[in-house]
């Protein structure tokens, strides 16, 4: 049995389709979810679908039985992460899984980014269980520039603080991919780390232009100060823990944090990842 938790997240629901295209029997797939009834879809598609609460270790044992692989795909409540991610951990561990797959943040032993505080401590706790594991260090989505494209056709501009920094950035799909090889690969005997990143970086002052060049409308990139990219996304009624994180990624791209040029990604998927005018072309186009 493969579990993936977080299984009707944009990201989990990829995996799951990832391994159904590599041939992995529907009943053998746990989708690990908090709320079942949101993952009827999958259901429907012979998925088996088990109610997994961070908060209730009972659900955790119970949605685990038989994993041999399992995938914790990273939770979306910044600052309660660590303690999410330690349950399920504990709870592989109690289950005796053979391979435990995470997905982390590109370089986050190193990142100067403030969401790499809880990736370090997730992956510190999944070294100290002594579970066989592959740590996917995931750098950021194609998907995560959609409300700069789109803005940069309305308004000519795409506002940041990452100066002249690259992102080397991948659609979900492609990473989901990459869960996908793992969890259907074989096990490493310890800790196995991997940086996965996109296979061409660009900076914002190119993806500028490539939006320009995609949609004939004339579109640059300006570059201002963390605070004033901070204060523009928190005016524009992003919450404000949201747009401090936002804020301090670009700036961490600024440094790099965010660009790899190691390829694994491309080597694991076997084909190069989804250039950013591709999604930049979907963007546009729906």
């Amino acid at each position: 049995m493969i579990v993936v938790t977080g299984a009707t997240g944009q990201l989990g629901r990829l995996v799951i389709a990832a391994l159904l295209h590599r041939n992995v029997a529907a009943n053998q797939i746990v989708a690990a979810v908090r709320s079942p009834e949101k993952a009827a879809d999958l259901a429907a598609q012979g998925v088996v679908v088990r109610r997994a609460d961070y908060a209730d270790a009972a659900s955790l044992d119970a949605a685990f039985i038989g994993a041999k692989q399992l995938l914790l795909i990273s939770g979306n409540e910044i600052g309660q992460r660590v303690a999410q991610h330690q349950a399920v951990i504990d709870a592989a561990k109690r289950a005796g899984v053979a391979l435990l797959a995470y997905t982390s943040l590109l370089h986050a032993d190193r990142s100067p980014l403030e969401l790499g505080v809880e990736h370090r401590a997730t992956e510190a706790a999944i070294a100290a269980s002594g579970l066989p594991a592959t740590i996917l260090r995931n750098g950021w989505y194609n998907e995560n520039f959609a409300t700069r494209i789109t803005g940069a056709v309305t308004t000519g501009a795409i506002y940041g603080c990452a100066g002249e920094g690259k992102f080397a950035s991948a659609t979900r799909a492609d990473y989901a991919e990459a869960a996908a090889v793992v969890l259907t690969g074989t096990a490493p005997a310890g800790v196995q780390v991997l940086e996965l990143a996109g296979s061409a970086g660009f900076s914002l002052a190119a993806l500028a232009a490539k939006v320009a060049a995609a949609s004939g409308k004339p579109a640059q990139y300006h570059n201002v100060s963390q605070a004033e990219y901070h204060a523009a996304l928190a005016q524009h009624g992003l919450p404000e823990v949201f747009a401090a994180l936002l804020a301090n990624s670009d700036a961490g791209a600024a440094t790099g944090a965010l660009f790899d040029d190691g390829h694994t990604l491309a080597t694991l998927i076997g084909r190069p990842t989804t250039p950013i005018e591709t999604t930049i072309a979907a963007v546009l186009g729906g």
